[in-house]
């Protein structure tokens, strides 16, 4: 168990560090920076607190009391507003300060005010779910809470506030630098404080969370994810995933069976069916299903949806359907109204089970999210995918089941007879090396890179600043992309706000306006073309693939 407190402690590192701290870094830096130099140890110490008892009881709390279970949540931002006040207008500190003096045994401290801050802040905060926040999570909605749990929850909090704790007494020192008037230093730290829990408020945190892609999965994979944590991680809820059973390989394709698909269980409501129908694996013999398990504040899960909304609009005539199993991670999730609004604004148009009990959860030894689970036309599980990534293959398996032969293609099949440039991903997971030309790429920085003089058939290459991230490449100043492909028709995803100039063999070819992430198209022609395609990015736009017709 030592070992596994050990990996807890580290996956808590690894969360601090990732995207998932963006929505509280600017409170914690905030809010350390506004006291004394004892305050950052009590907002620390109240965010491991409240995060340790409330992960693992506010649903069962809440429940009991019969209050909804995004109550704790509203109160946290509220406090967080308050606070922001308290530090914009002096008076309404030292109210709240006199009462919170008595947390503190030494007079004229803020450690009761820095306590309730990270309390709050513990409550707000949303790491992405790996396999140790996800083993917690699902014990504590089965009420199985033992000593086991509460210390590996305790190790994992720990982790995320050490890093923490860092960087707000990293910030108090500088702030210090900064107090030549004190009159204006501590209502900006309010406005900072304000203007971050607005961004909570209004899910805007969640746009840059998901722009910054999943940098570090690669860590999550040597240590929550090793051999070892999967083991003893599953010995905890006593069972070890749909994906570590037997399976047995087909002759004559490369998917294999896992079994029957259990059916929807224990579903407190269902969304986007016809009149809010339950739907069964049964009543879906007939179709190509992939059962998503998601929920609307995981980072990876978000990530995935732009290809989910592709392969829904795509195969969705052919009798493809999704099943979205929304299986909650923290208390507001279960609340019916908020993942109606997730569901709107994240443009989730299939339907969505609400797996509130973890029946379902259960019912697939799911272990985390996202999972995909790809059930066949008569109802059995041929593929199993947990975590982000692989989406080529997923959809070369969608096209199989389907009977759909020929490449991939983006929403009606137009697959040419001709041989065609493969799909070409920009992100370093899945570029294709044999297709990458140039210099070696680098992850996660701006570099400069320089165009081939000359680009092979069926290759790529990179011009001007990119930055390279797991699922996509940011463009910086100057950036360009050469494309020598061999097809009629051909895609990009792009994401972001801004512009992209397009070149045919050197000539101007036209212009797209990007607004939203999603496919845009970039040439279309009768007859398969072999050219030359120069693309010229504004900054900031994200590219993630192409695809040909």
């Amino acid at each position: 168990m030592a070992l596994l407190l050990l990996v807890g402690f580290v996956a808590g590192v690894i969360t601090a560090v990732s995207p998932c701290v963006l929505p509280v870094l600017p409170i914690v830096l905030a809010g350390g920076a506004a006291g004394d130099r004892r305050r950052p140890y009590a907002i620390i110490a109240g965010l491991v607190a409240s995060f340790t008892i409330f992960t693992l009881t506010a649903t069962a709390l809440l429940s009991a009391l019969g209050l909804p279970q995004d109550l704790l949540r509203n109160i946290a931002i509220a406090l967080l507003f308050v606070v922001a006040a308290s530090l914009v207008v002096p008076q309404i500190g030292m109210l709240i300060e006199v009462p919170l003096s008595r947390l503190s045994r030494r007079r004229g401290g803020d450690l009761g005010g820095g306590f309730l801050l990270g309390a709050s802040l513990g409550l707000v905060f949303v790491p992405c779910a790996g396999p140790v926040l996800a083993t917690v999570t699902v014990l504590a909605a089965q009420h199985q809470v033992g000593a086991d749990t509460v210390l590996l929850t305790l190790f994992y909090a720990l982790g995320a506030g050490m890093v923490l704790l860092f960087i707000a007494i990293g910030g108090q020192r500088v702030s210090r630098r900064l107090r030549a008037n004190t009159r204006w230093f501590r209502p900006a730290l309010g406005l900072v404080v304000a203007a971050a829990a607005t961004a909570i408020v209004f899910n805007l945190d969640q746009t840059l969370q998901t722009d910054l892609g999943s940098y570090t999965s690669a860590l999550q994979h040597h240590t929550e994810q090793s051999a070892y944590a999967t083991r003893h991680l599953a010995q905890l809820h006593g069972g070890d995933g749909l994906s570590k059973r037997m399976s047995i390989k087909l002759p004559d394709t490369s998917l294999r069976d896992y079994g029957a698909a259990p059916d929807f269980r224990g579903i407190s409501n269902w969304l986007n069916t016809p009149l809010d129908r339950p739907l069964s694996i049964a009543h879906l013999r007939g179709k190509v299903v992939l059962v998503d398990f998601w929920t609307y504040s995981c980072i990876n899960c978000l990530r995935t949806l732009p290809h989910l909304r592709a392969w829904y609009a795509a195969y969705h005539p052919d009798g493809f359907t999704i099943v979205g199993v929304h299986t909650p991670e923290f208390a507001f999730e279960h609340v019916l109204s908020n993942v109606l609004g997730a569901v709107h604004r994240l443009r989730v148009d299939w339907p969505v089970a609400l797996d509130n009990n973890y029946s379902t959860w259960t019912a697939y030894s799911n272990q985390g999210w996202p999972a995909d689970y790809l059930v066949d036309k008569t109802g059995r599980i041929r593929d199993i995918h947990l975590g982000e990534g692989s989406y080529a293959k997923t959809e070369a398996e969608i096209r199989s089941l389907l009977g759909i032969s020929g490449a991939s293609r983006p929403a009606v099949d137009k697959t040419p007879t001709e041989v065609t440039t493969p799909e070409t991903y920009l992100g370093l997971d899945r570029v294709d090396s044999g297709l990458f030309g140039g210099p070696p790429p680098v992850e996660g920085r701006p570099v400069e890179y320089k165009l081939d003089a000359t680009v092979p058939p069926n290759s790529i290459s990179y011009g001007g600043q990119w930055t390279l991230f797991s699922q996509a490449a940011l463009a910086g100043a100057g950036a360009r992309l050469e494309l020598h492909f061999q097809a009629r028709d051909v895609y990009i995803v792009l994401g972001g706000k801004g512009r992209v100039t397009t070149l045919l063999n050197g000539r101007p070819l036209g212009a797209i306006s990007v607004n939203s992430d999603r496919l845009y198209t970039v040439f279309n022609s009768r007859a398969t073309r072999d050219a030359l395609l120069e693309l010229r990015f504004s900054p900031g736009i994200k590219a993630f693939s192409f695809t040909f017709g």
